[in-house]
């Protein structure tokens, strides 16, 4: 049932029932065939009170299919009644055809539509008396005939229109319902993730314990294994105490530059009141004076506060690749690029050093070993990528990748 039929129904059947008996009053002095025009106004007030207690009065029925059956039974009787009064109310019985589509479903309405061109075929043919005539029936065989030809072709092609639009709806209903489910499982699959990073960080508490331990015994441990070595030998030797003394102070300091790198590991202090490329951009700065070795951070996007797991597990791999630069790489330049996109953050570092072969097992030794392996275990953690590029003599290239998840928990 479209919303114009609808629009129509509250006012056309009872203005045409309206204009059809002015035009028998009108024709009260012509030869038109009417009968008394007390039983005429009988039958229009019926009619009227007919179609407004079905319709206008009780809309809800459209939908009680039972309830509708009856109305468009009473109707026709109607219809047929006032035809027999006079042949002008052919004008209100076309309204049948809307009633048709109001009040049966689908293609009952062809059925419908079979009685009501009868009836206005026998209003166009001038009335009950004229099919008595000679030719009579002939022309009112015709008249049905084209009355059922355009009214099935104009019902079948509207319940065809709204079939196809009751389809149309339910497809655009679907697709709201399925818009509407992405939405939440997008929520959810962002809470989840944020949800996953916590878990994931509680979990990998040992795994951190554990690769810190790793770097105490490859580091501080024998750092002040060589200590007590020096100073051992100093006692041992007397003509070279100084040469010794000099090696343990150099071997402390290191040491406390280790320490003190593990430290920040731990805890990153320049993400304290500052975002990550302004972090960023002092352990390079740091790192360069320490080194003596030319060093440049470059951002590209548009930089914004991720989840602080995050930023720290970025923090902590460029400290760690800018301590593998220093010393294993024997380069004279180094780049980072900090790269903000939609969905991911990346960081890279490249540096212009002795580079090595990616595919050779590299072990855990007293010179370190862990830097690599630490980073993609950091990395893992928030479910990111480490990918490392590199050949003997042509530098080394790192790239850690990362999800770009802001605090709240959207990408």
């Amino acid at each position: 049932m479209t919303d114009t039929r609808e629009g129509w129904l509250t006012w056309l059947p009872f203005g045409t029932l309206f204009v059809s008996l002015l035009l028998v009053i009108a024709a009260l002095n012509t030869p038109i065939p009417r009968q008394d025009l007390g039983v005429v106004v009988l039958v229009v007030a019926v009619t009227a009170a007919w179609v407004g207690w079905w319709v206008t009065l009780h809309p809800g029925w459209q939908q009680r299919h039972g309830l509708m059956v009856v109305f468009f039974l009473g109707l026709l009787v109607c219809d047929l009644l006032l035809v027999w009064a006079s042949p002008l109310f052919g004008f209100f019985v076309w309204t049948g055809y809307l009633f048709a589509g109001y009040a049966l479903p689908g293609m009952w309405r062809v059925a419908g539509a079979v009685p009501v061109a009868v009836i206005s075929a026998l209003a166009q043919i001038g009335g009950i008396p004229t099919v008595t005539v000679a030719d009579g029936a002939a022309f009112f065989a015709v008249a049905v005939v084209i009355n059922l030809v355009i009214a099935g072709v104009m019902i079948y092609s509207e319940t065809r229109k709204e079939q196809a639009s009751a389809v149309r709806d339910k497809m655009l209903d679907d697709l709201a319902t399925a818009n509407v489910r992405l939405e939440e499982a997008l929520r959810e699959n962002a809470g989840l993730h944020a949800q996953l990073l916590v878990q994931a960080r509680e979990a990998g508490m040992l795994d951190e314990r554990q690769r810190m331990a790793g770097e105490i015994h490859d580091v501080l441990a024998q750092g002040l294994t060589g200590i007590v070595t020096q100073l051992e030998a100093a006692d041992a030797h007397p003509r070279e105490r100084e040469h010794h003394l000099a090696a343990a102070k150099r071997l402390a300091r290191q040491g406390l530059a280790e320490a003190r790198r593990s430290v920040q590991a731990l805890r990153p202090q320049q993400l304290d009141g500052a975002a990550l490329p302004e972090a960023l951009g002092e352990v390079v700065e740091s790192w360069s004076e320490l080194t003596g070795l030319r060093a440049e951070l470059v951002t590209t996007g548009s930089p914004r506060r991720l989840l602080p797991e995050i930023e720290a597990t970025l923090l902590r791999t460029a400290q760690e690749g800018l301590a593998n630069v220093a010393k294993h790489a024997d380069a004279g330049r180094v780049g980072l690029t900090l790269s903000y996109m939609e969905d991911v953050v990346t960081l890279d570092v490249r540096d212009d050093g002795a580079g090595f072969d990616p595919a050779e097992p590299r072990e855990a030794t007293a010179d370190g070993g862990f830097g690599l392996r630490a980073m993609r275990e950091r990395l893992s953690r928030i479910a990111g990528t480490l990918e490392v590029e590199s050949e003997p003599g042509a530098g080394t290239a790192i790239s850690a990748c990362v999800p770009a998840i802001t605090v709240g928990g959207t990408a």
